[in-house]
């Protein structure tokens, strides 16, 4: 054969070869970033060392034990939810407590949503205590110490090859965070306004594909929604996603009330901050009584199927499912003797 039939032969054996449908390079360990996350199916498991350090164990529906990460993922879980508290007490909730369970989620291949509470403690729309270190700093050096912490935190995962999706500035922050300085009031929200870029913006310069969540509670009352989001809107707060907490049958008056009213309502006002705000929505925390498993089970399928039409509404992230009252004191979880309730069947669809 002709030496310059034998080089056109190998042109196109090379080019067939380069047309040939290439296989996804992706470790399937590795999580996937969260614009290839089609839904999110979230827990946050952050009680999980804590539990597991006093001996608790979790099981599957057949009574196999399993590590709680792995065991979620097994219920249909593809993503985690961590707090991270400045200087805890007690270490849990910690950096090197988020670490260990960051590593744990890596392993197994599930995405990572950070939640930032800039506390010691609980932050909440009740209290939004200033760390101890930082008890005696003014604004400009508050959000210093906002960037530091917050630089410092993801800068470790990233050094152990972690990759996180999501990053929340805050923990319901619908009264602001870190008060007086950053107390959010009236049409005043300023002094959050400076704390949460320092934070957000190192959220981008680490991790410039995460997503910068702002979160606040209640996501079924649009009067607060519409305040604050608005209010964001109009003193340039800059962010990825709107993050809502929605817990529908707290308990008042003796009683457990109907969730029907509340998850409906927080329907329809995801609806319309999508179309007002056109941001991307994640129900970042949500929560039924674990004595009613059915009526878990039926409020999360009726928010989800309600939701369904909805391009911008990403996920959502049950709060806490594997704490138990007998164990930690917790209600609203979907765990009984170590092993899920059928409030969580709706996440293995």
């Amino acid at each position: 054969m002709k030496l310059k039939t034998l080089i056109s032969l190998a042109i196109i054996a090379i080019a067939a070869i380069s047309c040939e449908p290439k296989e996804n390079n992706r470790n399937p360990q590795t999580p996937e970033p969260a614009d290839e996350i089609p839904f999110a199916k979230g827990a946050d498991i952050g009680w999980y060392t804590e539990m597991e350090s006093k001996g608790y164990k979790f099981y599957t529906a057949d009574g196999k034990e399993m590590d709680c990460p792995a065991l979620m993922k097994s219920l249909g879980f593809n993503s985690l939810r961590f707090r991270v508290w400045v200087n805890p007490a007690e270490g849990w909730n910690g950096k090197e407590d988020l670490l260990k369970k960051c590593l744990r989620a890596k392993e197994l291949g599930m995405a990572i949503m950070i939640d930032f509470h800039y506390s010691d403690n609980w932050a909440d729309p009740g209290k939004q205590i200033i760390p101890e270190a930082w008890k005696d700093y003014g604004l400009d050096k508050l959000a210093a110490a906002v960037a530091e912490h917050t630089s410092d935190v993801l800068n470790m995962l990233k050094s152990k090859g972690i990759d996180v999706a999501w990053v929340q500035v805050g923990n319901e922050v619908t009264n602001g965070m870190l008060w007086e300085a950053g107390r959010v009031q009236g049409q005043n929200a300023a002094g959050f306004a400076k704390l949460f870029k320092a934070g957000a913006d190192k959220v981008r310069a680490i991790y410039p594909d995460a997503k910068v969540i702002l979160h606040i509670d209640n996501a079924w009352k649009m009067d607060t929604l519409n305040w604050f989001y608005g209010l964001m809107a109009n003193t340039g707060v800059e962010y990825d996603m709107i993050g809502l907490s929605l817990y529908p049958s707290y308990w008042e008056n003796g009683g457990y009330p109907d969730w029907k009213d509340k998850v409906n309502k927080a329907i329809s006002n995801v609806k319309t901050l999508a179309g007002t705000y056109r941001k991307d929505i994640m129900m970042v925390e949500f929560g039924m009584p674990a004595s009613e498993p059915q009526a878990s089970k039926a409020a999360l399928e009726a928010l989800i199927n309600g939701l369904k039409g909805e391009s911008r509404f990403k996920g959502v992230f049950y709060w806490e499912p594997e704490s138990e009252n007998s164990r930690n004191g917790y209600d609203y979880g979907a765990f009984k003797d170590g092993k899920a309730t059928i409030a969580l069947d709706p996440f293995k669809n």
